[in-house]
This record gives structure tokens, C-alpha cells and sequence, in this order.
């Protein structure tokens, strides 16, 4: 133990000589660790920032619609108002949420202002299992659908382009939209506002970033009208694959389909495609950062090699005072590997600041995992100790009388 401290301090005596001229050998090492921590931090932190997305939508979402073989459509490839009650009729608790999916563009018109927005219909039970933010009034609920009352909830941005207020609560205003009945313009009460939190990212993954208003589900979906698809939350006691299973199986006979066109659709699968794409791009553009690790090394071995010529005299006096061979080999080594890891903190710490500063920059979690950075700086440590090797076992077998003779 104190031959190591004593190695130790001549290695910092020797790096504190040539500040430059070790700084630069770091240099290499310092680009290095800082770019592989940046960049798996990085990959870290958007995984985490899409499963917090995927959160917020929904992870036992499932889309579900059905596909022909022939890629065309008629009345049979459509969920009418009675096949949704069905469904829920059918598995009762297994699913906390059922609906008709729909995409249907709507125009809010007050006075000489138009908004275009997409309407969200939905049914009492929707804030369980997607909670909206309703700053302002209330959420559609059971009355709303039981009435087919024309009431709406509009997003906080599209209250203030409208009104230039969010204390609407109340007030009517004019839509026009695709009904059941054909093309139409109606006056909608509003009964409440609410604000939007999610990010660009989360608005993309929940379909584009167009405003959406909320309505009740029966003013869209009754028996004389159809959904191209059903959005249902799956319970999450219910047991996944065997669900869908039957859950398809189900849906094939009630519309006489092959089980095959049945399209079983969960966000759940999106986000581990997504996070196994993120996952082996962060290792890819690791490794080619990695690649200047290499570099450093090299740069470490050559200024060794130097370090070693300049020191021959002292190598030569060390031996003839008793020094052993192995003595001079983990002298030298414990210098290369203190450059080297000094390199791999100081790396590390800009990596890791880097990452704070753009996560503060775009107000998101960041991730950086704790291991990563101790791997890190290990294996800063291990590149200067194999690229040092070389250099360390010329100085511990040179011969101490050429050594001493050395100008």
C-alpha cells in the first residue's frame, strides 16, 4: 500500500512538471468519455421522456379496427353504435374504457374568428382512465350522452384565440361538423376548459398537435352511425395476450371476419418498438464515440513512450538503488492510468453537465445512470493502463548501466 502511494505521488509530481503536455494527452480521453456519456445519457433520457409520454397516453390502450384482404371498405368493416355496446355488454370489467375512435375535423366559428379543432368524443368514465386538466367549468359526463346534449370542452389555447378569455363557461358558439344526420352548423354550450400539458412530442405520439375538443360520445356514435375503429382501454388485471385473444376472436365472429383482419393495435407495443429502436441506436453512436477512446489511448501511449526516454537516467539510478523490475513497470502504469482516469472525471463531468443543461434548455427528465459513468471512468482507467503497458515494460527492462550512461 505505500509503495502504491508512493508511486502515486510521483506520478502527480510528474503530471504537475508537464501540465500541458498532459493535459493534452487527457484530451483524447476527455472527448472521449464526455461523448459516450452525452450520448447514452442522451439515449437514457428519451426513452425515459417516450415512456412518460406513452404514460400519459395510455400503456393498455389498444387501437382495434378491421382490415379487408382486398385493402377495400364497406358497411361490414365498421363498428356501429350497437356492436360498441356489445362489446361492453360482453366483457363487462375487463375493459375500463370503450369508445369509437374518431378523427372528425370540426369548425368553431364566433363572430369573425374560426378555429379548427378535432372532436374527442367520449363517455362518462374517460377522466379514469385519461385525466384531463379542466381548468375552467367541468368534463363531458353521463348526462351529456344520455341527453345527446350539445355541450363541448374546449382546450385552454383555443379559448383564448376565440375569446381571448378562458372564463367562457356558459357562453355558445357556433360548429360546424359532420354529424350522423350529414353535414351541419349547430351552437354548442361550452361547460369547461381545460389545458393541455403535454409536450410536441406527446401531442405527436396522440395523434399531431391540432387542438381537440371534447364532446359527447352519442352525438357522434348512436345506432345509425359507425367508427372505423374502437379506443379501448384494457383493465389492467386482465391478462394481456390471453385478452386479446379472446377479445379478437370475439370481435371476428360478431362482424363474420376472419380472425386475421382483426387489427389488435396497443401503444403498448409502440413503445417497446420505439424504446428497442432508441436503445440500439444509443449503443451504435456510443460505439463510434468510443472509437476516439482509441485515439486517447494512443495519444497516452506516445507521450509514455517520450516520458520514458526523457527519464532514463532516473530509470538507471532507481535500479541501481535496489529497484525491482516490477517496481518501475507499476510506476509507470500507475502514471498512465491517473492520466487516463483524470481524463475519464473530467469527461465524465462535462458529459453529464452537457446533458443537464439541455434538459433545463427543454424543460425535460434527464436520465443518467449511475453505472454508466462508474463504467466509465473505469474504463478510462483500463485504456491508460493497456496503452501504458507498452511504454511501462521498455522503462522496467532497460538495462541500468545503458541507463545511467543515457545523455
Amino acid at each position: 500500500m505505500m509503495l502504491l502511494w508512493e508511486n502515486m505521488k510521483l506520478a502527480f509530481s510528474a503530471i504537475r512538471i508537464n501540465k500541458m503536455r498532459s493535459f493534452l494527452t487527457m484530451l483524447g480521453i476527455i472527448i472521449g468519455i464526455a461523448a459516450v456519456i452525452s450520448i447514452v445519457s442522451i439515449g437514457d433520457t428519451m426513452r425515459g421522456v417516450i415512456a412518460d409520454q406513452f404514460a400519459g397516453i395510455g400503456v393498455n390502450r389498444v387501437d382495434v379496427y378491421l382490415q379487408s384482404d382486398d385493402d377495400t371498405y364497406d358497411d361490414s368493416d365498421l363498428f356501429s353504435g350497437d356492436d360498441i355496446d356489445k362489446i361492453r355488454d360482453t366483457f363487462g370489467s375487463n375493459i375500463e374504457y370503450l369508445s369509437g375512435a374518431s378523427n372528425q375535423k370540426a369548425v368553431l366559428i364566433r363572430n369573425r374568428t374560426s378555429e379548427n379543432v378535432i372532436f374527442n368524443p367520449v363517455r362518462e368514465g374517460y377522466t379514469k382512465v385519461q385525466p384531463v386538466d379542466v381548468v375552467q367549468g367541468r368534463m363531458i359526463d353521463g348526462k351529456d350522452n344520455d341527453g345527446e346534449k350539445k355541450n363541448v370542452v374546449l382546450e385552454e389555447k383555443t379559448a383564448m384565440k376565440l375569446f381571448k378569455t378562458t372564463n367562457i363557461v356558459g357562453r355558445k358558439i357556433k360548429v360546424s361538423y359532420d354529424s350522423s344526420s350529414g353535414s351541419e352548423v349547430s351552437e354548442f354550450s361550452i361547460v369547461g376548459v381545460y389545458r393541455n400539458s403535454q409536450t410536441p412530442l406527446g401531442k405527436l405520439l396522440s395523434g399531431g398537435s391540432t387542438e381537440k375538443a371534447y364532446i359527447p360520445e352519442s352525438l357522434v356514435f348512436n345506432s345509425d352511425s359507425e367508427a372505423f375503429d374502437l379506443d379501448m382501454f384494457v383493465s389492467p388485471d386482465a391478462n394481456a395476450q390471453q385478452f386479446e385473444k379472446i377479445f379478437t376472436g370475439y370481435v371476428a365472429r360478431l362482424k363474420n371476419k376472419n380472425i386475421s383482419n382483426v387489427v389488435y393495435y396497443t401503444a403498448k407495443s409502440d413503445m417497446q418498438s420505439i424504446d428497442s429502436i432508441m436503445s440500439k441506436l444509443s449503443a451504435a453512436v456510443g460505439a463510434i464515440a468510443a472509437i476516439s477512446l482509441l485515439v486517447g489511448g494512443i495519444g497516452i501511449m506516445n507521450i509514455m513512450l517520450v516520458s520514458v526516454t526523457e527519464r532514463t537516467r532516473e530509470i538507471g539510478i532507481r535500479k541501481a538503488l535496489g529497484a525491482r523490475t516490477i517496481d518501475i513497470l507499476v510506476q509507470f502504469l500507475t502514471e498512465s492510468a491517473i492520466i487516463s482516469a483524470a481524463g475519464g472525471v473530467i469527461g465524465t463531468s462535462i458529459g453529464v453537465g452537457v446533458v443537464m443543461i439541455g434538459g433545463a434548455v427543454f424543460g425535460i427528465r434527464v436520465i443518467v445512470n449511475p453505472i454508466t459513468v462508474i463504467v466509465a471512468v473505469c474504463f478510462s482507467a483500463a485504456v491508460g493502463i493497456f496503452f501504458g503497458m507498452f511504454p511501462a515494460r521498455k522503462a522496467a527492462k532497460a538495462d541500468p548501466i545503458t541507463a545511467l550512461r543515457y545523455e
